[in-house]
């Protein structure tokens, strides 16, 4: 058992307490890591607000990135000293997987949302007793996790741990949603309903890829002003006028919408906002929705559900690395960074907007 230092939370919805916990040494195919940064997602939030009792006390935190300490005696590809980023688990042995989309791997909830490892078991000891974790494969709120090789994915060492952190999920997921997804072609008009750091990053994405124009909408002012300076041509407050702005902007409606919030009011104005054969990607968490089937049909829209933007990270996240180096996908100007002690201000920030991607460091 090795000491580590976690985010733990006791309760569903209760706030995040810095607690000593135990962790196991890597099993074969494990790997040890020691985080440098960790982003803060709001996924981490709303799951932790509904998160099964019967699964707590918990370890959130999904975002990880850092330097590997140890090794299991079966891992390949990996050795101490590498510099990592975490990102979801996945088994790798399923019909998805061996298609290259783990995202939708038949064991994805075993893996990450069971509160441990897919047999059951955790790394974690609290007091003695065992601590829920492996969310996301990895329970990265805490300044060591113990993850599945599958969940990491080797980084050039010169890449700062504040931007290696968020490609692990919200990087991905919002510009996997445009490269891997949609694949706009140059010219064609693409709108990102929230812009936090999943929309921005698909907004990015977009800009790289020549979509015009992109228009980014988000109630926070300084957002919409991100947005444009990110390469919107637009960013609008969402409201009873948006549908009627975006068609004149888009000359008649959007070919390709992202949205991020979930809320059923956004996704029905989605739908107005398409042009003919237009499409919708919905990455935001929520509940059920409600759709006007015959506008649907009669419009051609086609719908789509995606997870961590169809990535496959071991091929994805590189890319991505890449796309920043050569000037196309400016992350650091998402990023905000805050002490891990201050996960509480963090959080507080994301919530209220004044921060569009917390990223926690450990010193």
């Amino acid at each position: 058992m090795r000491r580590a230092r976690a985010a733990v939370v006791r309760v569903p919805g209760a706030p995040f307490s810095l607690r000593e916990v135990e962790l196991e040494d890597p099993r074969p195919r494990e790997v040890l890591v020691g985080m440098t940064a960790v982003g803060v997602c709001h996924t981490d939030l709303g799951i932790q607000a509904g998160w099964p009792r019967r699964l707590t006390p918990m370890v959130f935190g999904h975002e990880g990135a850092g330097r590997v300490e140890a090794v299991g005696a079966e891992v390949t590809g990996l050795a101490p000293g590498d510099a990592v980023c975490l990102t979801f688990a996945s088994c790798g042995a399923c019909a998805r997987c061996t298609a290259g989309q783990p995202a939708y791997c038949d064991a994805a909830r075993s893996l990450n949302l069971s509160g441990g490892r897919g047999d059951g078991t955790t790394p974690l000891r609290l007091d003695g007793a065992p601590l829920h974790g492996g969310f996301f494969g990895q329970s990265s709120f805490a300044t060591h996790a113990v993850v599945h090789e599958r969940g990491v994915v080797k980084v050039p060492s010169d890449l700062p741990a504040v931007l290696a952190a968020p490609l692990g999920c919200g990087g991905q997921t919002g510009a996997g949603t445009v490269l891997n997804r949609l694949r706009p072609e140059p010219g064609t008009s693409l709108v990102v309903l929230g812009a936090g750091g999943v929309g921005l990053s698909a907004l990015m994405a977009a800009v790289a890829v020549g979509c015009d124009p992109v228009v980014a909408v988000d109630p926070v002012a300084s957002r919409r002003d991100l947005a444009v300076e990110l390469g919107a041509r637009s960013a609008l407050p969402p409201g009873d006028g948006l549908v009627a702005a975006v068609r004149e902007l888009t000359g008649g409606g959007a070919h390709h919408v992202v949205d991020t919030t979930g809320r059923p009011e956004m996704l029905d104005r989605a739908v107005a906002a398409l042009r003919p054969c237009g499409e919708l990607a919905l990455l935001g968490l929520g509940g059920e929705v409600t759709f006007d089937m015959m506008r649907l049909m009669t419009k051609g829209v086609r719908l789509h559900g995606v997870m961590e933007g169809d990535s496959d990270p071991a091929r994805f996240v590189p890319e991505l690395i890449d796309l920043h180096r050569r000037g196309h996908f400016p992350l650091e100007r998402l990023v905000t960074a805050f002490p891990f002690e201050e996960i509480g201000a963090a959080v507080a920030a994301m919530r209220d907007g004044s921060v569009v991607k917390p990223v926690l460091t450990f010193g």
